[in-house]
């Protein structure tokens, strides 16, 4: 019986050897490099597949261009509309459809929508001069951002093809920005200047139009900037009562949670996973320095420096995050790449999380033992979800 049990724990610790072995080759930091001649990029969303990322990248004459990487192709530039600068903000989830800003030739910043076969589409404005586009459904045919009136104020636009350019309202002030929007196209989240002039996240819905996401206890500003796939989970920035910006979670049923910082003073949430779990963002360290984090319940902000410390060279940095995938296995950003010298767009492939992961930490507590094995050998055979 001795026997039996020490080849058991022989094949136990040789298997959870090959899931830690597994996850150290299915991980990855992939450094964009920029447009030729340029010296920075910055990454602002990625398809589910981590297949195609979006956002910035700066020419040889130090100008913006809005990009699209994929593998195969590298950065691709997408111009702009007639205008010098561009940017990237969505993408779509089969990578096909890239929203975000330009100028056009009169020097005016305007939405736009981008696909291979139509190139750059303006999606106009609210009868001013200008709009903005920073968040696409994952079938492409919900555009959200802001847009100029005919009273030179901004307002919170949600796009349709059919419907075009939907002023979405205020919270009684004069300005309002969207954001983020749900798998659906149904929720939008953004921030808008309440009667008092104090700006508020908020989340949008015809029914119910615009909700006031409220703040964080002792003081009175708020800003959404992301939304789970169902609407349910909203995250952001909101400053605490000691005037310091924080990242936070919101729910109908918990209301906005801090979510701390890296140990430093300030932090902010970019994106969530669809299914709210996962947050990721910008935080400063007790150095002061700012550093890309993920947050999860279980194990609070962590550190994305620290979690991948073997996948970066030494003296690069991965500095905000600013997507993640709907599954949470790829996060985008910025960063510094110390082969290049320079500031660089990032894809990080995390190899998966639970219950579909490929980190011998299977169950997620932070300890790899035999009941990660048993996980992987119960479910041996099964796909992922």
């Amino acid at each position: 019986m001795q026997m039996v049990h020490s080849r058991f724990n022989a094949l136990l610790s040789a298997c959870v050897l090959s899931l830690v072995a597994t996850a150290s080759w299915s991980q990855s930091i992939t450094w964009l490099g920029t447009l030729p001649g340029g010296n920075s990029s910055w990454a602002l969303g990625v398809s589910p597949d981590g297949a195609v990322v979006v956002g910035l990248a700066r020419n040889a004459a130090g100008q913006s261009r809005a990009f699209r990487w994929t593998a195969s192709g590298g950065i691709q530039n997408l111009g702009t509309l007639g205008g010098d600068g561009s940017w990237a903000w969505g993408v779509s989830a089969n990578g096909a459809v890239v929203v975000g800003t330009t100028y056009n030739a009169a020097g005016q910043w305007r939405a736009f929508r981008w696909t291979a076969s139509g190139g750059m589409q303006d999606l106009g404005t609210l009868g001013g001069c200008c709009s903005d586009a920073l968040g696409v459904s994952p079938d492409g045919a919900v555009v959200v951002g802001w847009a100029i009136n005919a009273a030179d104020q901004g307002r919170a636009v949600r796009w349709t093809a059919s419907g075009g350019i939907q002023n979405l309202g205020t919270l009684g002030g004069n300005v309002s920005l969207a954001s983020g929007v749900s798998a659906d196209g149904a929720v939008v989240v953004g921030r808008a200047y309440n009667a008092a002039g104090r700006e508020h996240a908020f989340r949008w819905t015809a029914s119910g139009g615009m909700q006031d996401l409220g703040t964080l206890p002792g003081y009175n500003t708020s800003s959404a900037f992301d939304v789970s796939a169902d609407g349910a989970v909203v995250v952001g920035g909101a400053y605490n009562a000691a005037g310091l910006v924080r990242a936070f979670r919101w729910t109908a049923s918990g209301g906005m949670q801090d979510l701390g910082t890296l140990g430093g003073n300030q932090s902010a949430a970019d994106g969530v996973s669809a299914d709210g779990a996962v947050v990721v963002g910008w935080a400063q360290n007790a150095a002061g320095q700012w550093r890309a984090f993920r947050w999860t319940a279980s194990r609070g902000m962590e550190d994305l420096n620290t979690t991948y410390a073997s996948l970066l060279t030494n003296g690069s940095e991965l500095r905000e995050a600013r997507a993640i995938s709907p599954d949470g296995r790829y996060i985008v950003g910025s960063g510094y790449n110390a082969a290049t010298n320079r500031t660089e767009a990032f894809l990080l492939d995390t190899g998966g999380r639970p219950p579909c992961t490929l980190d011998g930490d299977v169950n997620g507590d932070g300890i790899v033992d035999d009941a990660d094995l048993l996980i992987v050998l119960f479910n041996f055979g099964n796909r992922c979800r």
